[in-house]
């Protein structure tokens, strides 16, 4: 089993996003079997509040699932064991997910865009409010690592 887990600033914007759009694209592949897929936050902030109204509502938009009773956790270092791949949406992301876990030394931490062309952060729609480009950013990375993932699991 594929354990991938979504972090964020506060689990309610971007990383839930991408948890479920990443559930949707292992479920067309026929991977669900194959993958766990979570997400969480690096502050306190938002720690048991739902997901956000505009994530929400462009996942409706775009028809893909989400759990409704989905609240925001926070990053553990026990998940450090726990999952394969732990992804940040930005470099100030990946800057506390370090400092929460003590590190990286299995090389687990990554960048949700580095697994495209052009590497950079995934702007914060809590901040900007344009969920739109947040998800085509999203989508974009999550393309990337599940192709760089299938490569692993053909291996």
């Amino acid at each position: 089993m594929i354990k991938v887990l979504f972090v964020c600033h506060g689990n309610i914007c971007r990383s839930t996003m991408a948890e479920f759009v990443f559930k949707d694209m292992v479920k067309k592949e026929n991977l669900s079997d194959k993958f766990l897929i979570q997400s969480a936050a690096t502050s306190n902030e938002e720690i048991g509040n739902h997901i956000h109204r505009g994530t929400r509502k462009k996942l409706k938009e775009v028809g893909i699932p989400y759990d409704e009773k989905k609240v925001a956790v926070k990053l553990k270092k026990s998940d450090y064991d726990k999952f394969d791949y732990i992804i940040g949406m930005d470099s100030m992301n990946i800057v506390n997910i370090n400092r929460i876990l003590g590190g990286d030394p299995k090389d687990k931490v990554f960048k949700l865009l580095e697994f495209c062309d052009k590497e950079r952060d995934i702007a914060d729609p809590w901040y900007t409010g344009n969920f739109d480009v947040t998800y085509d950013d999203i989508t974009e990375g999550l393309t990337g690592l599940l192709k760089n993932i299938k490569r692993t699991l053909s291996t």
